[in-house]
């Protein structure tokens, strides 16, 4: 998906916030506003994805307050993490009310790991206080606009190998819910994180720290350079390409995997879970803002 015009608000706003989280110096902000606005009055156009302007926006407001090899949002990350992690076991149980069908598990998971991607900073027109996470979990059965979920049961009946792809810190804690019911139907699990911080996507740091390595069969990185939000297969790393080869179905997260693979004619079933939280994808896929979806590409 290319940018759109009102992208443009977003990739503001969003380099605002992050130079005003990196120093409370006033004129380091305005140093870092000013070039991002050269930039943009530059750049902008529709032949960029979200992804990759967001990715040269972070490079350009983190250089001009000299802050280029920093992870601004490692402090938000981690905690995101432990309060994730302290509401699992509560969401846990949820799933397991489902004990005596293993089909309406599969759907609670991934609806749990659909709301959790609820977890997004700074964007435009979206507001989140981890404080909230709790209730916002506790009312998970929120309707899908765009419902799948049953569509994908039936697949993974037959396609086994399954490339994951996670979206932020936090919500990565849920996905391992939805990982172990993969698994629990017989499936190989593949999960890719990102390769080096970008914004408050998880790595393979946050992975560790929510035991996705105890439930994945195999936990890597997407080994793209540059790193972004989503997936630019052509600019993955060759050990990425060979799981991606092998794989039957991609289950992606986040609206960063949707704006990227879009893009790409991929050759088996691509499944999107992510909620509207941006004007843009909201259109793109016919529902309203502030939706949740499980679409089949």
């Amino acid at each position: 998906m290319k940018v759109k015009p009102v992208c443009a608000i977003c990739l503001l706003e969003r380099g605002f916030k992050q130079a005003k989280m990196a120093t409370d110096d006033e004129e380091l902000q305005r140093k870092a506003v000013k070039r991002l606005l050269e930039f943009l009055a530059k750049n902008f156009d529709s032949n960029h994805t979200p992804p990759q302007i967001g990715y040269l926006r972070d490079k350009i407001v983190l250089e001009a307050i000299g802050m280029d090899d920093e992870d601004i949002y490692s402090k938000l990350k981690k905690y995101s993490n432990e309060i994730a992690l302290e509401i699992l076991p509560d969401v846990r149980n949820w799933i397991e009310e489902a004990a005596d069908s293993q089909k309406e598990r599969f759907r609670r998971a991934c609806i749990i790991s659909i709301v959790g991607n609820i977890m997004e900073f700074d964007i435009s027109g979206h507001s989140f206080d981890l404080k909230d996470l709790p209730k916002v979990i506790n009312d998970a059965e929120t309707e899908l606009v765009i419902d799948d979920i049953d569509k994908v049961f039936q697949i993974i009946q037959e396609k086994k190998n399954i490339l994951f792809l996670p979206d932020n810190a936090g919500e990565i804690a849920f996905d391992t819910l939805l990982v172990e019911e993969f698994k629990r139907n017989g499936c190989h699990v593949t999960v890719a994180v990102k390769e080096k911080p970008i914004m408050n996507d998880a790595t393979m740091d946050d992975a560790l720290e929510v035991g996705m390595d105890n439930v994945a069969d195999k936990l890597m990185t997407t080994g793209t350079d540059p790193v972004t939000a989503g997936l630019n297969i052509n600019e993955a790393s060759k050990e990425f390409l060979e799981e991606y080869k092998k794989s039957e179905i991609i289950i992606a997260k986040g609206m960063g995997h949707f704006e990227t693979l879009t893009e790409f004619e991929l050759p088996i079933p691509l499944v999107h879970l992510l909620r509207t939280k941006c004007e843009p994808i909201a259109n793109s896929l016919g529902v309203a803002r502030h939706r949740n979806v499980a679409k089949i590409a």
